[in-house]
Formats: C-alpha cells, sequence, structure tokens
C-alpha cells in the first residue's frame, strides 16, 4: 500500500493518495469544517492534481471527525466582509465554491461522500455532486443533512437546487422553503444518498479501502456498495418522516407561490384532523423563517430545470442581491453574531412579497460575456 500527500494549500484540509484513492478530509473541527475560501481551493487543487493522474482511480471526501462533515460556509467571514463593504472578497468566495462544487458534479472519476454527522448548505455542495461522477453518497445514522439557509435570509445554493428540483414531487420545494434537517433514512427516499453504513463501520471500511486491490474506479464504489449492504438503516426509508408526510407535503409545496402555500396550510390547519399538527408545525416554521428567501428558495427550485452550469451562475447571482437588497447580513446578524434571534427581515409577513420583488433578486449583476462562472459547462 503507497501513501502519497500532495503539497497542503491549506492547514484546515488533509489531501493524500492511499491504494490509488484520493482522499480530501476536512480538518476545521472548532468550526465543523465550515468552508474557508483557503479549503475551497486546497480541495479544487487536489481534485485537479488527481484529475489525469492513472495512479488515482477514485477520490473520497470525509472528515476525521464524528461531529460534522461540513457544516457550510463560513457565514461570519462573508458577514464581516459586508460590514466591510468588501464585495470583491464575497464574491471571490462564492465564485470559487461554486467552481469547485462544479468540478466535483463534473469530475471524471467515482468521487465518494462519506456524509457521517452534519452537512448542511456548503458540505451539500461537496457531497451531491458524487451522484453524477459513479461515486456515491454515503450517510450513517448521525447524517444530520439540510439546506437551512432561509433561516438566515439567504437561499439554497451551491446547486442544491438541481438536486432538490429532482427529488420526488414537492419534497425539494419544501426541503427548500423551510430549511428542514433530515436523517439517514429521509435522504435515502428523497435521492439525496445513496447507501447506508453504520457509523461505527467506518474505520473498518477505511481500512478495507487501504487494503483490497483496485484496478478500476468502479470497484472501489463496489467495495463500499459491499461494506454498506451488511447494513440497515432504520426506519427503512419508505418509514421515514418525510415518507410519511409526503402526501401532505405534495398537497402544498407543490403549490406555485408562497402566499398560495401558506394559505392552504393554514386550511388544513383549520380541518382538524391528522395533517393539522403538521400543518401546525409547517407554519411555525414558515413564520419564523425570511419571507423574501423563501420565496427566492423556491423560485430557485422552479428555475433548476437547466444545467448544473446554469444553476451555479444564478446562484451567484442571488448571493449578490441576496446581500444588497435580500435579508442575509440581518439574518446572520440575528442567527450567529448578536444571537437576539430576532431578526428585522425587509417583509413582515409572506403575503406581502410580490412576484415582482423575486423577479428582481434574480437579475444578474453581469453581462453574460462577463460573468464571472461563464466558462463553467454542463
Amino acid at each position: 500500500m503507497s501513501t502519497s500527500a500532495s503539497p497542503a494549500v491549506s492547514d484546515e484540509i488533509a489531501t493524500h493518495v492511499t491504494n490509488r484513492i484520493g482522499f480530501i478530509e476536512l480538518e476545521r473541527p472548532k468550526a465543523l469544517n465550515a468552508l474557508s475560501t483557503g479549503m475551497i481551493r486546497a480541495m479544487h487543487a487536489a481534485l485537479d492534481e488527481w484529475r489525469e493522474d492513472p495512479e488515482v482511480l477514485a477520490v473520497v471526501v470525509r472528515s476525521r471527525h464524528a461531529r460534522a462533515l461540513c457544516a457550510g460556509g463560513d457565514i461570519r467571514f462573508m458577514y464581516e466582509a459586508a460590514q466591510r463593504g468588501d464585495q470583491r472578497a464575497r464574491d471571490t468566495f462564492f465564485s470559487e465554491e461554486y467552481r469547485l462544487n462544479h468540478a466535483i458534479f463534473t469530475y471524471p472519476k467515482p468521487y465518494i461522500a462519506l456524509m457521517n454527522g452534519i452537512v448542511m448548505g456548503g458540505g451539500m455542495g461537496i457531497s451531491q455532486g458524487a451522484h453524477r461522477t459513479g461515486g456515491l453518497r454515503v450517510v450513517t445514522q448521525s447524517t444530520q443533512m439540510a439546506m437551512p439557509e432561509t433561516r438566515i435570509g439567504l437561499f439554497p445554493d451551491v446547486g442544491a437546487s438541481w438536486f432538490l428540483a429532482r427529488t420526488p414531487g414537492a419534497l425539494g420545494r419544501y426541503l427548500a422553503v423551510t430549511g428542514a434537517t433530515i436523517g439517514a433514512a429521509d435522504a435515502l427516499y428523497a435521492g439525496l444518498a445513496d447507501v447506508y453504513i453504520d457509523e461505527q463501520a467506518l474505520p473498518a471500511l477505511l481500512d478495507t479501502l487501504g487494503r483490497e486491490p483496485f484496478e478500476r474506479g468502479a470497484e472501489v464504489v463496489a467495495c463500499i456498495e459491499r461494506e454498506a449492504a451488511a447494513y440497515r438503516v432504520a426506519p427503512a426509508p419508505e418509514d421515514a418522516p418525510l415518507a410519511h408526510a409526503r402526501t401532505l407535503i405534495d398537497r402544498h409545496f407543490a403549490l406555485p407561490d408562497l402566499a398560495r402555500i401558506l394559505a392552504s396550510l393554514e386550511q388544513e390547519r383549520a380541518r382538524g384532523g391528522e395533517g393539522a399538527e403538521w400543518a401546525e408545525q409547517t407554519i411555525a416554521v414558515l413564520r419564523e423563517r425570511s419571507p423574501l428567501s423563501m420565496a427566492v428558495s423556491l423560485e430557485v427550485v422552479t428555475r433548476a430545470e437547466g444545467s448544473m452550469a446554469d444553476v451555479l451562475r444564478v446562484d451567484l447571482d442571488l448571493t449578490r442581491s441576496s446581500f444588497a437588497l435580500g435579508d442575509t447580513v440581518e439574518g446572520i446578524r440575528a442567527r450567529i453574531i448578536d444571537k437576539d434571534n430576532a431578526p428585522r427581515w425587509r417583509f413582515a409577513r409572506i403575503e406581502d412579497v410580490s412576484a415582482a420583488d423575486v423577479e428582481r433578486m434574480f437579475e444578474s449583476p453581469w453581462p453574460a460575456n462577463e460573468h464571472p462562472l461563464r466558462e463553467l459547462r454542463g
């Protein structure tokens, strides 16, 4: 078994090749592996280095810490950049993050994400693309998956809307708007994960990956699938909370706009019966989130029918408007910085947000031929 280390670009990422597998290991535990610009660059550099290397058959991204694969992007950094009026720092961060997301999505070798612990926001961006590479999204009983951005007045970015738009029924719309956290069974049910393995089996899996002889990337994937086959998620995906709520989710969140979704939920609550309590809880969540960012999030999923490159370009446009015209700065202040949990949203009520307000958020600040992500394809 041979091991070689790549030159480290960030002390928050360790990259090495062991047994013809490139490992990317996130190493920023105090921030739950929230992505910094340095981490993004280090990951992208490793992927570029291994892309054409015949001695690297597949890539595994993982955390050395049980609590989180990655809890998102460095939100405090973005807030401080906004306070300084440093738009360039923010543009750089998001542009480089989205280029990394695209590189993963279009990677020519199997990319495997071990998604234990918290996998939110930017963590979804560095893992969901595995599904498109012939690789795997591996969940465990500790997986807590979400795109919780509406809580801070943002939207599900990092190309996540591409995957949310392709979940069954209205699940993606529901997850985008509410930011609900889901577990392993839910993720498998929604098509946001591929296989389940017991958390305690991960060290043995890594040991096997370091020892077993591989000639092709597909053999690495088959090895993981074989190891995972010994384990069953509980509850089974068809009995997951999302599966149980699916009829209600489809009934309400398939509606075309947020005001109608809310009105429909209020009717469900008023009717009483089995759906009333779920409707009550969902209304409470919607009343707490940014009305504008929820409306934008619903529209992001609606528009995510095209290529991942197109989705990421829209995401970058929306980061500009979310900070300049939206609720992101106030949301981060209220939830992360001051922690008073009393955000003063631009629109007091969901019913106050017009289609024109949403459309304005999608206007790109760049001509198409000058867009920072204009070179992305596919």
